[in-house]
């Protein structure tokens, strides 16, 4: 099996996400966190999509709940009708 799970984005500072340790450490799962932008790289991107001169919207094809991980993994491997598609596990 294996695999990388990426953390890219910040969540409410409260948020926890309950994982299956086990099973993740069995199929040889890694978790790997990334930093990539300092405040000022942020307020500029966000001043970006702010003002529509990035017009990001339509990247996202499709934003899933963490129950339904697997179809998110499956649209990326074939991505026939995905071209972003992004996990939102507290929703």
């Amino acid at each position: 099996a294996g695999g990388t799970i990426l953390y890219f984005a910040p969540s409410q500072p409260d948020f926890q996400l309950p994982m299956p340790f086990n099973r993740l450490w069995a199929d040889e799962v890694s978790i790997v966190t990334t930093y990539a932008a300092s405040p000022k790289d942020i307020k500029v991107a966000i001043e970006l999509i702010r003002t529509g001169r990035v017009p990001v919207k339509d990247l996202i094809s499709h934003r899933l709940p963490l129950s339904q991980i697997q179809a998110g993994f499956e649209l990326v491997a074939n991505p026939v009708d995905s071209l972003k598609v992004i996990i939102e596990p507290q929703r």
